[in-house]
């Protein structure tokens, strides 16, 4: 795991597999933000595919957020020119051939917690770039 998120208390994971139904697996929280990150995995494998965030600091330290949280990005937010993670991740799954999905999950900011959750994302990201040459396959930019 990247050291930049040791320090997030409020956290958690699912897996998810293309006869699952996202909403019911996802355990993220529906009222914080922060980022999450989507691991492709198999049986001896595991692959980083994928970091997202939900959440936007305004100027005067507060949070605004959409309704739903990380659970509503997670689920419902748009890939692969398709409505909806729940429609977009199996279909996606079946034409890469990925077994699961294993995504974790942090927020970033909350009472005990200040950290911009897009400055968060930016920086699993330049750290993925400086190791790989490259974003994870699922992220189309940054």
């Amino acid at each position: 795991m990247y050291k930049e998120l040791e320090k997030f208390t409020v956290k958690g994971h699912f897996t998810f597999t293309q006869d699952d139904s996202l909403e019911e697996v996802c355990n993220a929280s529906e009222s914080g933000s922060g980022i999450f990150l989507v691991y492709a995995a198999g049986v001896d494998s595991k692959e980083l595919i994928m970091v997202s965030s939900t959440g936007t600091v305004q100027n005067d330290g507060t949070l605004k957020s959409k309704n739903g949280g990380l659970k509503d990005k997670i689920v419902n937010g748009h890939q692969f020119a398709k409505t909806g993670r729940k429609y977009s991740w199996p279909a996606q799954m079946k034409i890469e051939n990925i077994d699961r999905l294993e995504v974790l999950w942090f927020e970033t900011f909350n009472a005990n917690e200040k950290s911009i959750p897009t400055s968060v994302e930016g920086q699993i990201l330049q750290n993925f770039l400086d190791e790989n040459g490259k974003l994870p396959r699922w992220n189309v930019a940054f």
